[in-house]
């Protein structure tokens, strides 16, 4: 069961009240593929690098079953950059330099041994870029996921509403959704949204949880109390890929089982901020991804008679 992901590979350099890196490998592709080989292969990559990303990380991706055929190298650029530093409380942070380099000329290609593949993880790009991606695909796949931020929604809500028309599930912070919808309620926002295209929308809202909407129905999983947040670069990439990974191994996108789809993507992403970039992700066990995912299921497990 394959799985299509189109998003940034990139250089981040990162400061965090933990401590700080230089130059290390990110972007959303990036986080979304370790998370998602998990649970399916193989994962077909769509992305574009330059010059400088290095040939170990590449081979790092394919031992882990992800095909890198729609990675365009550009041999003259470097490859997407981008610096920030997190406040105290890790929720906001500041970007301090956002260098697009290769990501300027980004006109993905879908190769043909990834056409009929049945899930799509649009990450977030450019609405346009995203189009392009959904219109070469021959077969419409099983779901289509789309991940978007309020940069688009400011400068190109055009072509985001075109996009927003073609996809099943719309991946949002609680922020985009209220800027997306105009509405500050979260109810009123996603009804107001799933107007717009998508049958799904799941808002997230950081360390407080994430939210799943679906015509009336709702589901609400809490985010796992962590003692230290390192870096939480990249967190919402790897819950979107612990998210449709799941969803593309058991083969089924019933609400019901986006629920269970939802604790697992939390629980990836509560593994990628334990350290700086990518690096927990790379070390994460089947046996470390099963007894995460049993800490949720402790954490809102209950029982209560009513008298």
């Amino acid at each position: 069961m394959s799985l299509i992901t189109v998003g940034t590979m990139a250089f981040d350099a990162i400061e965090t009240p933990f401590g700080k890196t230089d130059k290390i490998i990110g972007g959303s592709a990036t986080y979304v593929a370790y998370a998602a080989s998990n649970f399916v292969k193989p994962v077909q990559q769509i992305s574009i690098v330059g010059y400088d990303f290095p040939e170990e990380e590449m081979q790092a991706l394919r031992a882990r079953g992800v095909e890198l055929d729609g990675v365009e190298i550009v041999k003259d650029k470097p490859s997407f950059f981008w610096s920030g530093r997190y406040h105290e409380d890790m929720n906001t942070r500041d970007t301090l330099v956002t260098d697009l380099n290769v990501l300027a000329d980004f006109n993905p290609i879908v190769p043909d041994s990834y056409q009929g593949a049945e899930f799509l993880m649009l990450g977030n790009l450019m609405p346009s870029i995203q189009m392009k991606v959904i219109d070469q695909l021959k077969t419409r796949p099983k779901l289509v996921v789309m991940d978007t931020m309020n940069f688009w929604m400011a400068s190109a809500m055009e072509d985001l509403e075109a996009v927003l028309k073609k996809v099943d599930l719309l991946l949002v912070n609680d922020g985009e959704a209220r800027q997306l919808s105009g509405q500050y309620s979260l109810v009123k926002a996603a009804k107001t949204i799933l107007q717009m295209g998508p049958k799904y929308l799941i808002i997230k809202k950081g360390e407080h949880g994430a939210l799943l909407f679906h015509g009336e129905d709702v589901f609400f999983a809490p985010a796992l109390p962590l003692e230290d947040v390192f870096d939480p670069t990249g967190a919402g990439d790897t819950f979107a890929g612990g998210f449709i990974g799941h969803l593309a191994k058991t083969k089924d996108i019933s609400f019901n089982n986006m629920k269970t789809a939802i604790i697992v993507g939390s629980a990836m992403a509560s593994f990628c901020v334990e350290k700086f970039g990518a690096t927990r992700l790379k070390e994460v066990t089947k046996e470390d991804i099963d007894r995460r995912v049993q800490q949720f299921k402790d954490l809102v497990s209950f029982e209560i008679e009513l008298v």
